[in-house]
């Protein structure tokens, strides 16, 4: 795996929009105000220091799960910590990779 794909760069595009047509929730690990200034329709905000404290809430969701954040950093992070947890989730990269593919 490269460097840009542990970080997010790695996720294709058609594995993107599989996951949205499977009925993928999209979780936007940015903080709030960064959440505000634009982000994927219907997607859920919660920020990366608060997923440890989410993963009942995400589980409970039983949906796969797509991760997004500004540039794909953070949402790499978060789909490793939850891959840990047994949660079937893609890094979407910057929001705005999913965004394209959301009404």
């Amino acid at each position: 795996m490269s460097f840009f794909g542990l970080f997010g760069g790695g996720t294709s595009e058609s594995s993107i929009e599989e996951y949205l047509k499977e009925g993928a929730v999209v979780i936007d690990v940015r903080t709030v105000e960064e959440y505000e200034s634009g982000h994927v329709n219907g997607s859920k905000n919660i920020v990366l220091n608060t997923i440890p404290t989410k993963v009942k809430e995400i589980k409970a969701l039983n949906k796969k799960v797509i991760a997004v954040c500004r540039s794909g950093a953070r949402s790499g992070q978060a789909t490793s910590f939850l891959k840990e947890q047994g949660i079937d989730v893609i890094n979407g990269g910057p929001w705005q990779n999913v965004a394209k593919f959301v009404n």
